[in-house]
């Protein structure tokens, strides 16, 4: 073995005895090769790291892109160049979202893709669902007469068989959530009652109301309204024909409420035969 192919390593850049060009030394043979292959993975390895990329793999992701835009570079060497650092920059995106964002994905509800807004359960490989979910589960199954299964493994679950998990429930209450008023953001615990009692965006009644004010608006501008509500200055004939309206839209809404809930009363309603005759007449009919 020449000396030429002992200090090229037997690399591909190594040919036969003599082919090396004069005037290119075997360090700058060995430096170019190890340069051009260490190159794209360690600048791979830095910007696709867990961590934040340090100042070494922002040079090579850098390096890369130069690389990737230059004419001169091989066709190969180029499009290895923009693959590589199109894989970075994914890495990287992926591991820069908020904190508040991985954590919903985690926490939510397994059926309704939500984050819960009070109980928490699992099932017996820990699969979440919100207090809502887990109810319609069970009923659900107890109408079809079968036994309730989770939506992801398909074990049972029921009331005796799953349980809370505080834990979830006590990180879902500190995750920051938006006023649906004032688009401020608070702690989910405290939400509730700032859209309640402490927004001043949030949506409320005239206090006449019950003498037929139809007036609804922002809390900060309850006061000024009320001051020149006409509905207080109305003589007890008009008011007596605005609560006779009131009292037969009331008794409008009460009839339709009698009627489905005797329609929800029936133990069965069943279908027979191929025309699927009713057995039971529907109270709504009438």
């Amino acid at each position: 073995m020449s000396g030429a192919e002992e200090a090229g390593g037997g690399g591909p850049a190594a040919g036969p005895a003599g082919a090396v060009p004069a005037g290119v030394g075997a360090g700058a043979g060995v430096g170019a090769g190890a340069g051009a292959s260490a190159g794209p993975a360690a600048a791979l390895g830095e910007a696709a790291g867990p961590g934040i990329p340090d100042e070494a793999g922002l040079a090579g992701a850098r390096q890369l892109q130069e690389v990737a835009g230059d004419s001169d570079a091989p066709p190969k060497k180029r499009l290895r160049a923009a693959e590589t650092a199109e894989a970075a920059a994914a890495a990287a995106a992926a591991g820069s979202g908020k904190l508040e964002e991985r954590l919903y994905s985690v926490l939510c509800c397994t059926v309704c893709l939500d984050l819960p807004k009070a109980s928490v359960y699992q099932c017996t490989n820990g699969h979440l669902m919100c207090a809502g979910c887990f109810i319609h589960l069970l009923a659900d199954a107890r109408l079809k007469e079968e036994q309730a299964t989770c939506p992801n493994c398909r074990c049972e679950i029921s009331k005796s068989l799953c349980c809370r998990n505080l834990a979830v429930e006590k990180a879902v209450s500190e995750l920051p959530s938006e006023c649906g008023f004032c688009l401020c953001q608070f702690p989910r615990s405290l939400l509730e009652r700032h859209q309640k009692e402490e927004c001043q965006d949030r949506v409320t009644q005239c206090k006449y109301k019950r003498i037929g004010c139809p007036w609804h608006g922002p809390y900060h501008e309850l006061t000024v309204h009320e001051a020149a509500c006409a509905h207080p200055t109305k003589t007890g004939n008009e008011l007596m024909e605005i609560l006779d309206e009131m009292d037969q839209s009331h008794r409008k809404e009460m009839q339709l409420y009698n009627s489905i809930f005797s329609l929800l009363s029936f133990e069965k309603i069943g279908y027979t035969g191929p025309t699927c005759r009713r057995l039971l007449q529907w109270p709504l009919a009438s």
